[in-house]
């Protein structure tokens, strides 16, 4: 039987804005599976990591320092069957980017999910495309799953080379079924969309956007300096 997911994907800075303010729109959406970038990752990050998830009435499944900020968080309908955390191919001088991926079910409905976070540097981000996406396809081969979900902050927009090369693969969830609003950068004043949701094409996307019809953009203004991006999926 078909089950009906609900997958967010957000940047939160390190907390370093308003923290009431971010468990708030978390809440309001009713994730199943929050994909989280710029997680804490530095001293104390898993007490300060464990923390965030509790406020966002969710447990922790992988990622923190050990994914460059990467992190994933699932609700009690989730069960993990495994989960992996990676650094991408470093360059000297950059800063370290990573990846969190997980194989989940919610009923008889199994699928892959990863986040990760994608460099500011033309050229290297170009190349991290190919590197997440063998990643993702690899993680879910072995765990078995077809049904793949990619989340991240992409440092890139839709009309990008490295967006389209996403895209050959897997489906924009925005592109598929919009709903709320596109951009996702900055939070304060929106203006372009760096943030995105891809899914594999045997998955059907409900809607996918900034849940600016769920929760109030006062608050996803002070919460982080990205909006998140909720996708509701058919698996």
């Amino acid at each position: 039987m078909a089950e009906m997911v609900r997958i967010l994907s957000y940047n939160v800075r390190s907390l370093r804005d308003d923290r009431a303010a971010l468990a708030r729109v978390v809440r309001g959406c009713a994730p199943d599976v929050v994909c989280v970038q710029e997680a804490p990752r530095f001293f104390g990050w898993q007490r300060a990591a464990s923390a965030m998830a509790a406020r966002f009435g969710l447990q922790m499944v992988a990622g923190g320092a050990n994914a460059s900020g990467n992190l994933l968080l699932a609700g009690e309908r989730v069960r993990v069957a495994a989960a992996e955390t990676l650094f991408l191919r470093h360059q000297r001088g950059l800063h370290l980017r990573g990846m969190a991926l997980a194989a989940m079910s919610v009923g008889s409905s199994a699928f892959t999910v990863a986040s990760t976070h994608l460099s500011l540097d033309l050229a290297q981000r170009r190349e991290q495309v190919g590197e997440v996406l063998g990643h993702l396809r690899g993680f879910a081969e072995r765990a078995q799953t077809s049904a793949r979900i990619l989340c991240g902050d992409f440092n890139s927009h839709p009309d990008t080379a490295e967006w389209g090369r996403l895209t050959e693969q897997l489906a924009d969830a925005w592109q598929v079924a919009p709903a709320g609003e596109e951009y996702t950068s900055t939070a304060a004043r929106p203006y372009q969309r760096l943030d995105a949701v891809f899914v594999s094409r045997d998955v059907t996307v409900v809607r996918a956007g900034v849940p600016t019809d769920i929760v109030k953009q006062a608050d996803m203004a002070v919460a982080s300096d990205h909006r998140p991006v909720l996708a509701v999926l058919t698996l």
